[in-house]
């Protein structure tokens, strides 16, 4: 019995020390050389940038433009979510799906598609001309087109989460409670409530993503924080100023996460993604109008900017361009993107096991670490993991893709590590048990046991986590090999000097990528489920 105990252990201590040793020691190494100036301690690097006006005025901005997106995309986004789990609407599946595609791709893909609607010579300033397209054309590149993009962007976050948090509620509660009071109290007094730690931990990240994106913002050129922390490093090689002006970003997003700990319970939240077995509320009659109005703000919002990138870029000049520009970096995308999914898929098998089990001691401090990770710019951890790996003896490291995958590992581990403890959540330890006590090993009760039952939400982290790795800009800014750097970084490059049609068809490519293996992968789960 000892010789499994210590397997176990082993094992999961093992993937806890690999995550936290590759999360931890670059950023505490950033974070140290910040106090050095010339080789002496010093506080020269956070007194001369944080002291500067326009620092604080940058982050204002970006506080205005996370701020406002929260603020959209948290009440659009927990609408959809209880229209989707507690009402009659029709075409609720198609109405989240619509609004779910924008996880397929980066923020800057939307942008450039409101640009071709919006901009100076865009279809806007074609059909109502110039006078017009100056007013939306100065809306765009600002605050208001900033909250547009992002509020889009993020707003499946928002609706995802609040969708499994509203599905985790016992139905009994609200039919118990609809006895005595209508659905509107039910909302209110019941469901809400028992759904807020889910529906609070949505907004709270929404809020950290918008506030350390950068590729809209850029593209948008917008003033915000995260781009001066990106210049400090990429234009003046200035490690010690760019973490003096990411500090206050970091030290927030862990301030926040402690919160939201601290208000909701350190308990782990168990998501139950299927329909809500109580009645749906009725609408008196409107659901088709509401469906329809809804499926009006899906089209428009998500819809039109990426017709309107089809309109501009789908030509065959357009794509033969961006082939011959970019067909390499697709292979290095869908590369790297398969490695580091695929990383963070058994990582994330360990630590959830280990977050859900309780199977060792600090076990329950993974999904702070790994939310931690999630919420902060890609920005800091690039350049957290080029101040820790670019050293002489670990050139041969530095130098390939494996910065790049250890940052997409790190930035995206609380998918593996939050979507296996969710459904390791609904399997009987006694399964384990009873195979422990008929002599199993723990890596055969594994591979017999739990990976079978596992199956289908392996496969959802891993294709979740192989998006999320297609669309990251800010690490493959950083990370990226000479020359074999994927496509989002790419894009972004060419976008300094490259013509609009151009760089529409770079971002239709940027659509079709991830959307290939998405639809392969639900092929694949619902023949599964079929068989």
């Amino acid at each position: 019995m000892g010789g499994l105990l210590s397997s176990k252990r082993f094992s999961l201590a093992a993937a806890i020390f690999v995550v936290v040793a590759l999360a931890l020691l670059p950023l505490a190494a950033m974070l140290a050389r910040s106090f050095f100036v010339n080789g002496s301690i010093s506080l020269d690097n956070y007194t001369e940038t944080l002291g500067r006006a326009r620092v604080w005025g940058l982050l204002l901005n970006s506080l205005a433009l996370a701020g406002n997106t929260t603020l959209v995309a948290g009440t659009v986004g927990v609408g959809l979510a209880i229209g989707a789990v507690k009402s009659a609407i029709p075409f609720r599946s198609a109405i989240v799906s619509i609004f779910c595609l924008p996880l397929l791709f980066p923020p800057y893909v939307l942008a450039n598609g409101w640009f071709q609607i919006l901009g100076r010579q865009g279809l806007v300033s074609r059909w109502f001309g110039d006078p017009i397209a100056v007013v939306t054309s100065g809306l765009l590149f600002g605050l208001p087109g900033g909250v547009l993009v992002l509020s889009t962007a993020l707003l499946p976050v928002v609706m995802l989460l609040s969708i499994a948090s509203l599905s985790s509620v016992n139905p009994s509660l609200e039919d118990a409670a609809r006895l005595s009071c209508g659905w509107s109290r039910v909302l209110k007094s019941v469901t809400l409530p028992l759904a807020q730690p889910g529906i609070l931990l949505s907004l709270v990240l929404t809020f950290l993503l918008a506030l350390g994106e950068l590729s809209a913002p850029s593209f948008l050129r917008l003033d915000v924080f995260p781009i001066e922390s990106f210049t400090q490093f990429t234009a003046f090689y200035n490690a010690g100023a760019a973490t003096a002006a990411a500090f206050p970003f970091a030290a927030g997003a862990l301030l926040l996460l402690l919160g939201v700990r601290k208000w909701t319970g350190a308990g782990d939240y168990h998501f139950r993604w299927t329909h809500s077995q109580s009645s749906s509320m009725s609408l008196g009659g409107f659901e088709p109008w509401i469906a329809a109005a809804v499926l009006t703000v899906a089209a428009t919002t998500v819809i039109l900017p990426c017709a309107a990138l089809v309109h501009r870029g789908l030509s065959i000049t357009a794509i033969t361009t961006a082939w011959d520009r970019a067909a390499d970096s697709m292979a290095w995308s869908l590369l790297y993107g398969a490695l580091a999914a695929t990383a963070i898929t058994v990582f994330g098998f360990f630590l959830g096991y280990a977050s859900q089990r309780r199977s060792i001691r600090g076990a329950g401090l993974i999904s702070l670490l790994t939310l931690m990770l999630f919420a902060l710019p890609g920005t800091l951890i690039g350049i957290g993991l080029v101040t820790g790996w670019n050293r002489p003896s670990l050139v041969w490291l530095y130098a390939g893709p494996a910065t790049l995958i250890a940052g997409l590992v790190m930035q995206y581990a609380a998918i593996g590590e939050r979507g296996i403890a969710s459904t390791m959540a609904q399997v009987a330890p006694s399964l384990e048990e009873a195979a422990e006590i008929a002599g199993a090993s723990w890596f055969r009760r594994v591979w017999v046991i739990l990976v079978p039952l596992l199956r289908p939400s392996l496969l959802a982290v891993w294709l979740l986590a192989f998006v999320l790795c297609l669309r990251d800009t800010s690490l493959s800014l950083l990370l990226s090999p000479p020359g074999r750097d994927p496509l989002t970084a790419r894009t972004m490059t060419l976008m300094a000097n490259g013509s609009q049609e151009l760089i529409s068809a770079l971002c239709l490519f940027s659509i079709v990528l991830p959307s290939i293996p998405v639809m392969l992968g639900v092929y694949a789960s619902r023949s599964g489920r079929r068989l």
